[in-house]
């Protein structure tokens, strides 16, 4: 097969570049070196076409380069065109667009604060949009569930309450402990002042019991548990495993999300009445080593402080926490595209916005007991 040739020539005083014989790709090299040089001598309203009535044939990636080349020219305000090609190169032109105008290149602006504020927006409400729509889906599979009990996958359940409930204890313990301590010294500072000492009892037990046990236990819950779902059934989607369970006929709701959200609702509830224990442990040991308080006084303040309701409404807490942490993992989980970044990425959303639920409901419960006066 002849290799092609090529010359810049003058037809009417205007530069033609004509190519001859057969262009394949691997002459491309060349061909891009001679078309270049050609360009670089046409200035603003001139004109270079390419003259192909002698091209026998020519192959995808090199007419690629020619379009390219005459794409160029255009924009840089000179005319050009592919002349004389024959019904087999003419389709070639056409398939790789070298027949159409050419447009102008858009420059692209910086968008602007109120443009990325606004999209951000759009970005929260579809995303809202797609949780509530989850919340909606795992709804109707429970209700299926109490229809057919034999469907669910309850083997998952007891394994899932030992990794988010028992495994979690000790750090729960810790840390509600280290608040309630926190808490304490905090409150011993104002109450010195007005020999108030013993109130500190009331201060710790009301506080852990009604508002931080059962918060600080959802969030070390959505930092250890949460972000686990998201990225267990975050790798299960961009494996292709979800994809397998609904062609067994097997649902990621029944299989998946609901086992692990039965499992956080039993167990949170006892987390934080153990965070609530600690928790006013913390204060105890404030109490007796820094307010010359007894034991037996701190108990018996903290039992006249604390009513029954406000370890109950804690409690009540909790299983919300529990069902924000366990449906929104799962649904960020279920949402996962893009391999192992889209996991990191989904796993990160998914905590944020656990963090942002857990806040929103707690700040919600607040104001509704606050208002019936509980």
């Amino acid at each position: 097969m002849p290799d092609v040739t090529y010359a810049l020539n003058r037809l009417h005083s205007a530069p033609v570049l004509e190519l001859k014989g057969k262009l394949t790709f691997d002459q491309a090299p060349g061909l891009w070196t001679a078309v270049s040089a050609s360009l670089a001598g046409v200035t603003r309203a001139e004109r270079l076409d390419f003259d192909v009535s002698q091209l026998e044939e020519v192959d995808g990636g090199s007419m690629a380069l020619l379009v390219a080349s005459r794409a160029d020219l255009h924009r840089r305000g000179a005319s050009s065109e592919f002349i004389g090609a024959n019904a087999q190169v003419q389709k070639v032109i056409h398939l790789y667009r070298g027949d159409v105008k050419v447009g102008a290149l858009r420059k692209r602006r910086a968008r602007g604060v109120l443009d990325q504020i606004g999209n951000a927006t759009m970005a929260i409400l579809q995303e809202g949009q797609q949780v509530f729509g989850f919340f909606g889906q795992a709804l109707f599979a429970a209700l299926k569930l109490v229809v057919n009990p034999r469907s669910a996958n309850w083997g998952e359940v007891a394994p899932t309450m030992e990794k988010t409930g028992a495994d979690a204890v000790p750090i729960v313990l810790l840390i509600n402990f280290l608040v309630g301590l926190v808490m304490a010294f905090q409150g011993a500072v104002q109450l010195k002042q007005f020999g108030a000492n013993i109130y500190v009892a009331d201060l710790v037990g009301l506080s852990i019991t009604r508002e931080l046990g059962p918060l600080m236990t959802a969030i070390i819950v959505c930092g250890r548990s949460g972000a686990a779902f998201a990225a267990e059934i975050g790798s299960m989607k961009v494996s292709e495993e979800i994809d397998a369970l609904r062609t067994m006929g097997i649902g990621p709701m029944r299989f998946l999300v609901l086992p692990r959200t039965l499992a956080l609702v039993l167990v949170l509830p006892m987390l934080t009445l153990l965070g609530d224990a600690v928790g006013i442990l913390g204060g105890l040991v404030v109490g007796v080593l820094t307010l010359d308080l007894t034991i037996t006084g701190y108990l018996q303040e903290s039992f006249k402080a604390i009513e029954l309701w406000d370890i109950f409404s804690g409690v009540i807490k909790s299983v919300l926490f529990a069902l924000v942490i366990a449906l929104i993992a799962c649904q960020q989980g279920l949402s996962t595209t893009g391999g192992a970044e889209g996991v990191g990425r989904r796993t990160t959303s998914s905590v944020v916005s656990i963090l942002f639920g857990l806040i929103l409901v707690d700040a919600c419960f607040t104001v509704f007991f606050h208002w019936v006066g509980a």
